[in-house]
């Protein structure tokens, strides 16, 4: 090759640098996103809203950031299952319940303790459902929690007859405010929360803890991996049924 030819090779130009994300704007932006979205947003989508200038770990500080500046105000910016969400805090809600037309359902007792059990010893059958609580579950209690999403089916045990094992799902979590099924609170607050959550019915009477009964069952039927929430102590009661509830667990009492 000749100086001539040398000569003539162009250099590519390096391409120019990008101006480094002005902070405060990027806040803006995720508030915006956060505040305007009907679900719960993910780090990934988050991410797209930058064009991928901004990775995973920092994303997570400024979100971190934001929490802590609205901290005073009556919306909270929370992590739940599913992502990030902003969400009206609890001291706050039953204010705007007066002037909305959406009102959340409210679950019989039966809905709640078989809500409870699923939480607690998942993955369960209807089977063991029935051993703990001592009477047949009826179609629509988990029909009920079904079509609002907080449980689901997650496979079969091999067992006769291969019964369905139910277990609660991300929008259960999302619902509850919470990240994973480590951070379910101790039995005997989970009528506390439901109550501040779901707008639960006031308490019924105390009865006889539900889960006393798992303990003291065979072992065999015990779901072979039950979170570790499963070790906290008993609820002394769970709601009542409220005027919109499904019906109650008619059904005698189950022969186990």
């Amino acid at each position: 090759m000749t100086d001539e030819t040398l000569e003539t090779v162009e250099t590519p130009e390096p391409p120019p640098a990008r101006e480094p994300l002005d902070l405060t704007l990027v806040k803006r932006v995720l508030e915006a996103a956060l505040l305007s979205a009907s679900e719960p947003l993910a780090i990934g989508p988050l991410k797209r809203l930058f064009g991928g200038e901004l990775d995973a770990d920092s994303l997570r500080k400024i979100l971190d950031e934001i929490r802590e500046e609205w901290t005073d105000r009556p919306v909270e910016l929370t992590s739940v299952a599913s992502g990030w969400r902003f969400r009206v805090r609890p001291e706050y809600q039953r204010y705007l319940d007066r002037i909305s037309n959406d009102k959340a359902p409210r679950y019989s007792r039966a809905v709640l303790e078989t809500l409870a059990i699923i939480a607690y010893r998942q993955p369960v059958t209807r089977g063991d459902i029935e051993d703990i609580r001592g009477v047949a579950v009826s179609p629509p209690t988990l029909k009920a929690l079904e079509e609002r999403g907080w449980i689901d089916v997650v496979g079969h045990r091999e067992t006769p007859g291969r019964p369905a094992l139910f277990a609660t799902t991300r929008k259960f979590l999302d619902d509850l405010n919470l990240r994973s099924l480590e951070e379910l609170p101790a039995l005997e607050e989970l009528q506390s929360t439901l109550d501040a959550n779901f707008e639960a019915a006031p308490a019924a009477p105390t009865q006889e803890s539900l889960l006393e009964e798992a303990h003291e069952a065979d072992p065999g039927d015990a779901p072979s991996e039950p979170p570790a929430a499963d070790a906290a102590a008993p609820p002394s009661d769970i709601p009542s049924s409220g005027a919109d509830a499904p019906p109650e667990d008619t059904e005698q009492p189950h022969a186990g």
